[in-house]
């Protein structure tokens, strides 16, 4: 919005110049979500407290959670809220991957809003949406996304079913699978975001990681002569994103403002189904779906030991680990919340280190 109000004044004042440049308006963007968590999240606490919207704590879990009960829930919202603002503040708003991001973020968040809702209101009893449901909502979702993706995308744009493969310079066409590979890709980052928000920070700062990730991603997939010299297709419009990605670094900063150990607030279903469809959908658009496996390498990882712990336990009647996810695995092993956090930031900030690193090894 500040773009289209103060930019056409630079003619009179050099200074509204700024608002042309993507860098500019996407500090500014990271810096406003980030003060909007920290001005509303006391706030939205004593609210979220006040309709007493609790987290309900499994009783299967890690003995140190029942601790934890009660602690508000749904803080997503605080971080969609935050998010939303200040894109529709910062971005441009005739980018039509803007509006499409934008739907993303809503779409998944709503799905976990009811979610969290139906748990809540279930009072222990309800475990929110069955996992058809919240899988078919997903897959819609996906499926809009990428019809709409696909659309908009200019009509000489010879690369529409290609993906970028890392250390490689050459992308890959996989031609009519595409569509189904991207609804994949979408849908996996939602479900694994979500499964790794289980300790107090955990999904949030990893998340923010893969973002800062994707700032970088973002801005030069659409600047041409980046993408160009570094042999990465360049995708028209998808610089714009980088303003989108910024955003979400502030707010998950600001949001880990109250969200780190021991955490006052969490971002339920709504927060983490939120993100990890941001994330899939910004990967896809920007033709760096493979990437997200290795800057998104923790939630690859809990994912796959859901699965993995899933079935050997039907086909061998055996678990491999204590509990999955599997930073649950090391909670019962013995290793405090606090350092287990930490170091599977540690590997995030690693992740994300080396997923920019094959931007320029090829």
């Amino acid at each position: 919005m500040l773009y289209h109000l103060l930019y056409p004044l630079a003619n009179k004042f050099i200074g509204f110049n700024v608002f042309r440049y993507v860098t500019f308006r996407s500090v500014y963007a990271a810096v406003t979500s980030f003060g909007l968590c920290l001005f509303f999240g006391g706030a939205v606490i004593a609210r979220i407290q006040a309709l007493q919207l609790g987290e309900k704590i499994r009783s299967d879990g890690p003995a140190g959670h029942s601790k934890k009960a009660g602690t508000p829930t749904m803080g997503g919202i605080l971080i969609i809220l935050a998010m939303v603002v200040s894109d529709l503040l910062w971005v441009r708003w005739d980018s039509k991957f803007f509006w499409l991001t934008l739907f993303s973020i809503l779409w998944f968040g709503g799905i976990g809003f009811v979610d969290d809702l139906l748990k809540l209101l279930g009072n222990g009893k309800s475990r929110g949406l069955s996992s058809l449901w919240k899988m078919m909502a997903q897959i819609v979702g996906a499926i809009l996304i990428v019809y709409i993706y696909m659309a908009v995308l200019p009509d000489d744009f010879a690369l529409k079913s290609s993906i970028t493969l890392p250390f490689f310079k050459y992308p890959l066409n996989l031609d009519v699978l595409y569509p189904l590979f991207a609804v994949v890709v979408i849908v996996g980052s939602t479900n694994s975001v979500n499964l790794t928000d289980g300790l107090d920070g955990l999904a949030v700062g990893c998340t923010t990681f893969a973002a800062m990730a994707f700032v970088v991603i973002t801005y030069v997939s659409g600047n041409v002569k980046f993408s160009d010299y570094l042999k990465i297709i360049n995708v028209p419009g998808a610089g714009e994103l980088t303003v989108l990605c910024a955003a979400l670094v502030g707010a998950g900063l600001g949001f880990l403002w109250f969200n780190a150990h021991p955490a006052q607030i969490f971002m339920g279903d709504t927060g983490s189904l939120a993100l990890g469809g941001f994330l899939g959908t910004v990967a896809v658009i920007v033709k760096q779906e493979m990437l997200l496996i290795i800057v998104g390498g923790i939630f690859v990882v809990e994912a796959l030991s859901v699965i993995l712990q899933v079935a050997s336990f039907k086909m061998r009647g055996k678990r491999i680990f204590k509990m999955a996810p599997l930073h649950h695995h090391f909670e019962l092993s013995g290793v405090p919340e606090s350092k287990l956090i930490v170091r599977f930031w540690i590997v995030a900030i690693i992740l994300t280190l080396l997923t920019l690193s094959t931007l320029k090894l090829r």
